[in-house]
């Protein structure tokens, strides 16, 4: 009887073959799940507000209320939607006409490839913007990586914005591992396969641990835990989160070697127990270096002070109000610190 030789072809696949399929099978599995949930995500939660066109690049904002324009950017990760959840977005409607963009690249924002988003790109986009929907002369509230678009504003365009307000700030330039870590999905190739299968997935996983740290030391107000999640972890709004990650050092020490420009009304605001800046290196700093900034320090408080206390925030805008001309002409505030605790 004759032995029949199995040919090449006819072997069970190899150990790193079966384990390589394994992989893209998994991969594959990843991408069709982050998509079913980008979709349902977007359809459970629509853009509330509207659009601008501005330079090919269409950014969504949302408005409320009348009077002096109060303008707020939010932090990386996030989108507008976070000031409505902090209560800062009703609350200032009051008083102000209130413009919360997404910013380029987040919630329902384009961040068009071919441009590196700086603050100072992004400032330059939201000045036009502002200028296409009437806006004239207004207050930015800018928080965590916010501020540094903010700062952009104030630093290009001191003409135009009245007076800031920092909340959360990230200033001077310091070594950050995290940053570099958490960068790693907007790489070319190998951060495009990741932002559409297993970054997602690894972001949900983190997430509780993450926000915990976000309002630490504080509990997590059950208002957040609305936010949707899966909209923060589409792999368009990682991307952008993840290039910020990769710009903040740079940009901060870029943007540190002009504060002593600043010359409107300045407002900074920090948590003592701030987990993600130092509030020590950042805001006690900034404020030591522009002196007529006033400075605010929230004992107890995380990153996310404007859950904390919106009111105050509000009252520090009033205060910056007050501090200018009924003609608009900017005034210097006196050096001061109110609600401070000691910083370590």
């Amino acid at each position: 009887m004759r032995s029949v030789i199995p040919t090449r072809s006819s072997r069970a696949p190899s150990g790193w073959q079966t384990a390589a399929l394994l992989g893209i099978a998994g991969l594959a599995a990843s991408m069709l799940y982050v998509q079913a949930k980008k979709t349902s995500s977007e359809k459970a939660n629509p853009p509330q507000g509207k659009f601008v066109d501005v330079d090919g690049v269409r950014l969504h904002y949302i408005e409320r209320g009348h009077g002096q324009a109060l303008v707020l950017l939010h932090g990386n990760g996030l989108f507008a939607g976070d000031f409505e959840l902090s209560g800062l977005l009703d609350q200032s409607a009051r008083p102000y006409r209130v413009i919360a963009f997404d910013r380029p690249g987040f919630g329902y924002s384009e961040r068009p490839g071919g441009t590196t988003w700086t603050p100072e790109e992004q400032a330059r986009l939201i000045y036009k913007a502002l200028h296409l929907i009437g806006v004239e002369r207004p207050i930015v509230i800018g928080h965590s990586w916010g501020t540094l678009v903010t700062l952009a504003l104030a630093l290009d365009y001191p003409k135009y914005i009245r007076g800031i307000t920092l909340v959360s700030g990230y200033y001077y330039p310091s070594p950050r591992i995290d940053a570099m870590l958490l960068a790693t999905p907007a790489l070319p190739g190998i951060g495009q396969l990741l932002r559409y299968t297993v970054a997602p997935l690894v972001g949900r996983l983190m997430w509780p641990g993450l926000v915990k740290k976000m309002f630490g030391p504080a509990p997590v107000p059950e208002r957040f835990r609305e936010l949707p999640v899966w909209m923060t972890l589409r792999p368009t709004q990682l991307q952008a989160s993840a290039a910020e990650s990769g710009l903040m050092v740079a940009a901060a020490e870029r943007l540190s070697e002009r504060y002593r420009e600043l010359v409107m009304p300045v407002t900074v605001i920090a948590g003592s127990e701030d987990q993600i800046v130092d509030p020590g290196h950042n805001a006690q700093r900034f404020h030591n270096e522009v002196r007529h900034s006033e400075l605010i320090i929230e004992p107890g408080v995380g990153h996310m002070a404007h859950y904390a206390d919106p009111a105050l925030i509000l009252d520090a805008v009033a205060r910056i109000e007050a501090s200018l001309t009924p003609g608009g002409n900017n005034l210097r505030h006196e050096a001061s610190v109110h609600r401070s605790t000691t910083l370590h």
